[in-house]
């Protein structure tokens, strides 16, 4: 399961791949476009860019989230003689090759008729870190209404297809089968959530409503706006928010809802998932600003 690596491959001083090392850490944009923010680790301390601290380029970033500083510099540390040619370069292709996130998914779910792969915008803080979850969770894990479930489990759903730009990442095992897929197919399991009832599991992942969602969507243009908002409470009618730090810590923390021993999980990823350092950062500030520890 790549949750995300533990190992480092060289200096990162200033611990900006303490977030970015995660696969589908993605941010949307205007116009239905998107920012992916993930850095492969390995792929970036092997490139010739690898031997710079990211602030010797991305030298406005000072606090998280980043929102509006986007601006690079190259010329600080080198490129002293290019600066005219390097203007005039596409700097966002640079980290391409080391990015990855999924482009489609095979997912029948009524959430994913009106919602988009990576559905997270409002809170500029969180988005990313929210977004990157698609990968490996279900909508309902986090959003389903517990008081109105039965007593609820968490496991492996069925593997589904997907596309990634990048690196394919997650896990490819299919727990119903007990096989995974061949390695040149693109497949993903996620986790989902499951009432237990008599000890059987039923699954709560919405598709008995993917029909209507799809008609709703074809027809929301001609609605009436009080006709739009009845169906949209009917269609959210097990959904419920929650606050960031409630979120994190259903799953982040020694009391989990998720039993990560039954999910596969050993000591080592269980212990990472439980004290992950990014929980403390978007859970303590609002706005958090990066100390200087290094001389420039």
């Amino acid at each position: 399961m790549a949750l995300g690596s533990t190992t480092c491959f060289g200096l990162d001083e200033d611990g900006c791949l303490t977030c970015h090392q995660y696969p589908g850490l993605v941010r949307l944009e205007k116009g239905d476009g998107i920012k992916v923010l993930h850095i492969d680790e390995k792929r970036y301390f092997n490139s010739p860019h690898g031997k710079f601290r990211c602030k010797e380029c991305h030298t406005v970033i000072s606090k998280v989230p980043h929102t509006g500083e986007t601006s690079t510099d190259c010329t600080t540390g080198c490129h002293h003689d290019d600066a005219a040619k390097i203007r005039k370069y596409p700097l966002k292709t640079l980290h391409q090759k080391e990015q990855s996130y999924i482009v489609s998914l095979a997912d029948r779910s009524s959430c994913r008729t009106c919602h988009p792969i990576y559905p997270h915008s409002e809170n500029q803080l969180v988005r990313a870190f929210l977004n990157m979850h698609t990968g490996f969770m279900f909508c309902e894990v986090c959003h389903i209404d517990r008081s109105k479930g039965n007593h609820l489990v968490y496991d492996w759903e069925n593997t589904e297809n997907a596309d990634f730009s990048g690196e394919p990442f997650g896990t490819y095992f299919n727990p119903r089968t007990q096989k995974a897929h061949k390695a040149d197919e693109h497949f993903i399991s996620r986790i989902a959530v499951f009432s237990l009832d008599g000890g059987k599991k039923k699954g709560l992942i919405n598709v008995q409503d993917t029909k209507a969602a799809s008609e709703f969507l074809a027809a929301k243009k001609e609605l009436q706006p009080e006709v739009e908002k009845e169906r949209l409470t009917f269609f959210h009618r097990n959904v419920e928010r929650k606050e960031i730090s409630v979120a994190c810590n259903e799953c982040h923390s020694a009391d989990s809802i998720l039993n990560f021993d039954k999910l596969g999980f050993d000591e080592k990823k269980t212990q990472h998932i439980i004290y992950i350092n990014i929980k403390g950062l978007v859970t303590k500030y609002k706005v958090f600003y990066f100390p200087t520890l290094f001389e420039k």
